[in-house]
């Protein structure tokens, strides 16, 4: 499952002498956790002070600087800091920042913003970059080891083929040929089998624990939103003139209420992808909030005797969470299908 860390800090009690010294809890904060758990990060916790290091990939003034998250370490004041290329730079909640010139040490504002660096162009290898590329490859040697299958000339599914094919066939079925025109359902059917395998699979990956899971990618909303604009540019660029006549000119409607429903309409096709968007990354990530509340639980009250209650639901919740994880590729997979669907339709005019 999760494991939670609770740091010891050393304290100075002034009614002793100089040299008896008392350690102290610190005061545990769930909502840290969780955000921490939840956010990405530049390595992978395993356990302990064991972390697996990615790549750092930065272009700066001074050209491109690479290297591993494990060489930043802490400074003085806390923050965790490297030296590359005569240039400083400082990592602040997951946020790399090059330091200014002559400047090792990060400087704040009231908000907590750095006011002493800027931030480089950042194309390293976090968390959420990694999952998503190995669910990219995963799925690439699943479909092509399928097809390699078929292409040898065999009808009957053996292997991952047996798996697949209804899988397949029930996007097939049951998603997009209910919604897209029977007559062009074919040509879309890639981009929606992609979309909800895809999401399935990184639905899958953020509920293991451990490496090379735990990466909360469909958590994410820069994710979700990429994937909700994708099926936006699918879905308007494949509208037919039909499509774009009753969004931008409705027929049959007086024509001082037009250019309002016009208005209406527009904002329409954006609400769809927003809604996509805000649906799959709000659903996960409530999952994995709920799962990590439930733990905490045990450290809030600081009584293991609470195990007895917030680990069976857990457990639950883990569970429910690999049916949530279907139902939401679907749910995005179908809505995508409905969108597009509305599109290419046909109209018939009387």
């Amino acid at each position: 499952m999760f494991v939670f860390g609770i740091n010891v800090a050393q304290a100075s009690d002034p009614t002793h002498n100089d040299n008896n010294h008392a350690k102290e809890e610190k005061e545990f904060n769930a909502t840290e956790m969780i955000m921490h758990h939840i956010k990405d990060a530049h390595d992978f916790h395993i356990a302990g002070d064991l972390s697996l290091p990615l790549p750092i990939i930065l272009f700066t003034d001074n050209g491109l600087v690479t290297f591993l998250s494990s060489e930043f370490h802490h400074n003085d004041d806390g923050h965790v800091v490297v030296s590359k290329n005569g240039a400083n730079f400082v990592k602040v909640h997951e946020k790399i920042y090059q330091l200014n010139a002559g400047v090792s040490h990060a400087e704040f504002d009231a908000e907590h913003h750095i006011i002493n660096g800027v931030s480089p162009l950042d194309f390293s290898i976090t968390k959420n970059t990694f999952s998503l590329m190995l669910s990219a490859i995963i799925l690439l040697v699943i479909f092509m080891s399928v097809a390699s299958h078929y292409k040898k000339g065999n009808q009957v599914p053996k292997g991952l083929a047996s798996f697949v094919e209804p899988l397949i066939v029930f996007v097939r079925d049951e998603i997009v040929r209910p919604n897209i025109d029977p007559k062009k359902y074919e040509r879309f059917l890639p981009y929606l089998l992609t979309i909800f395998f895809f999401v399935w699979l990184n639905n899958l990956l953020g509920l293991v624990p451990f490496f090379p899971g735990s990466a909360n990618l469909t958590g994410n909303i820069a994710f979700t939103m990429t994937l909700a604009v994708l099926t936006l540019l699918v879905t308007n660029l494949s509208g037919t003139k039909d499509y774009w006549g009753h969004i931008l000119w409705m027929p049959g409607v007086p024509l001082p209420l037009k250019p309002i429903l016009a208005v209406i309409e527009l904002v329409g096709v954006l609400t769809k992808p927003f809604a996509l968007m805000i649906r799959l990354f709000a659903n996960i990530s409530a999952g994995h909030i709920i799962i990590l509340s439930l733990f905490s639980i045990i450290f809030i009250f600081k009584d293991a005797a609470w195990a007895g209650l917030s680990a069976p639901l857990a457990l639950f919740m883990n569970i429910l969470e690999l049916l949530v994880a279907f139902l939401q590729a679907y749910v995005f997979t179908m809505l995508s299908a409905l969108f597009i669907g509305q599109a290419v339709e046909e109209h018939d005019h009387h």
